[in-house]
């Protein structure tokens, strides 16, 4: 296919502002690049000053990233949600629209379109007001987000109340074609109740604005799970699987903190496949003190080497003189940089929050994994790593035993190193690049067909 749209057409990106989102646009800002666009990335100023100066030289100024005010004060710029959903519904859609309305104008900018992370569904009403395009992006897999879609089915059968809560302890199957998941692991029911129904109305609220898009691009390898909304195709926006997404020439370091390399120089000391990597990623308090003095005793009571990421703030767990005591046997690092770490030959196993971004970066590593998902989506990317591809086992706590059968069974199943490796070539393959080329190539010829502004509402 051929694609002849004019040159250096601008294509606006709105993250949601979390580590794990902004991540994952930002690639895909760098893909679009590569096919004559020109991306400007909208961050919220707090977001933007611990990032701009990463991204503009790792790309050169490829890709363009500018702040709008949020509206938050220095004590409320934490990762919490209630308060950025606030800044984002009430304080930023103004200054957004400015943003858009003067490109537009500015030197006969000619925007393509914007692509809206599901999460920041504030923004869609705003391009449809300036008469942009816009495009939705769900940075996770196609099944979590045909399990959010799936709200009012749920709650149609009765296996949630009207404000999210489970009717009933025991599996839920959301959709015929997906594992089933228990009832209190889904993503919502994060915190106080009062907190989870807050947190279910913004899905539904996300959801609800999403059938207004025409498109919505997932961060999901093709084939990955069966098409949504197959019960109500007059609602459904055309999916386009463009996952996973690649670096393009990005560093590993456009992350929002310093990552410690000092581990890669460690690595380089150890033996094949003998290091557990150990991180919960970014975006909660990881798994709470009582949790990590477990898992640090255990760990020491194994005797592996470890590269364990363990922010300042998380440290308080760790037992009396721990640090010291591990000496040689591993590296306790605040921030790491994972990908490098995880394609190491001395990295054996990774003990995950099953984050997406994290599974997918060990698919490409091809290391097998040890799951204890927290929050969110976490306890679904399990099921598919324990149950459906197998490439994984799921820990229900960090006692001695608990990690050293971990370690034992994900370090010595054979069969499970060959399936990583072969789903390793099913997502990172060239037909897989290819198709996720096919995909993008699509979503920019549909760009191109006069769209009636009346089936941005349906």
């Amino acid at each position: 296919m051929v694609y002849d749209e004019p040159k250096k057409k601008m294509i606006i990106l709105v993250p949601y502002p979390a580590q794990g989102h902004v991540t994952p646009m930002l690639k895909l800002a760098s893909s679009l690049s590569t096919f004559g666009f020109r991306p400007l990335v909208v961050l919220p100023e707090f977001i933007h000053r611990l990032i701009f100066n990463k991204v503009n030289a790792a790309t050169k100024g490829g890709i363009v990233c500018v702040s709008i005010p949020d509206g938050l004060d220095d004590e409320s710029k934490s990762r919490d949600f209630f308060n950025i959903e606030k800044a984002m519904e009430d304080h930023m859609p103004p200054y957004m629209e400015r943003l858009i309305r003067k490109t537009n104008n500015n030197g006969g900018e000619n925007i393509a379109c914007m692509v809206v992370d599901l999460l920041a569904s504030w923004a869609f009403d705003v391009g449809t007001k300036c008469g942009v395009a816009v495009a939705g992006f769900w940075p996770a897999m196609l099944a979590t987000y045909s399990l959010i879609s799936s709200i009012p089915e749920l709650v149609q059968r009765g296996l949630i109340s009207e404000y999210g809560l489970p009717q009933f302890h025991g599996p839920i199957s959301f959709q015929h074609d997906q594992p089933l998941l228990k009832s209190e692991d889904l993503p919502w029911l994060i915190g106080t109740q009062a907190a989870k129904k807050a947190r279910f109305k913004f899905w539904a609220k996300t959801m609800d604005r999403s059938r207004s898009l025409r498109w919505i691009l997932v961060n999901s390898f093709p084939n990955e799970s069966q098409k949504v909304w197959a019960k109500n195709p007059e609602y459904s926006p055309t999916t386009y699987s463009i996952g996973p997404l690649g670096s393009n020439g990005l560093s590993e370091s456009l992350t929002f903190w310093e990552a410690d390399g000092s581990c890669l120089g460690w690595l380089e000391q150890q033996e094949p496949n003998s290091v557990i990597y150990i991180s919960f990623g970014s975006w909660v308090s990881p798994i709470g003190e009582a949790k990590v003095r477990n898992l640090a005793l255990a760990l020491e009571e194994l005797k592996s080497p470890i590269v364990w990421v363990l922010g300042p703030e998380w440290r308080d767990g760790l037992p009396k003189g721990y640090i010291e005591r591990l000496g040689k046997q591993g590296k306790i690092v605040a921030w790491a940089p994972q990908l490098e770490v995880l394609q190491h030959k001395a990295v054996g196993c990774y003990l995950t929050h099953c984050g997406w971004n994290s599974t997918m970066e060990a698919i490409q590593g091809k290391k097998c994994l040890l799951c204890f998902p927290v929050a969110g989506d976490q306890s679904l990317n399990c099921e598919y790593i324990v149950n459906v591809w197998k490439i994984g086992v799921k820990m229900n706590g960090f006692s001695v035993k608990d990690v050293s059968d971990g370690v034992k069974r994900v370090m010595e199943d054979r069969e499970m190193k060959k399936r990583i490796e072969a789903l390793n070539m099913r997502v990172m393959g060239e037909k897989a690049s290819l198709e996720v080329k096919d995909n993008l190539f699509g979503f920019m010829n549909d760009l191109k067909r006069p769209i009636n502004a009346l089936q941005f509402n349906l």
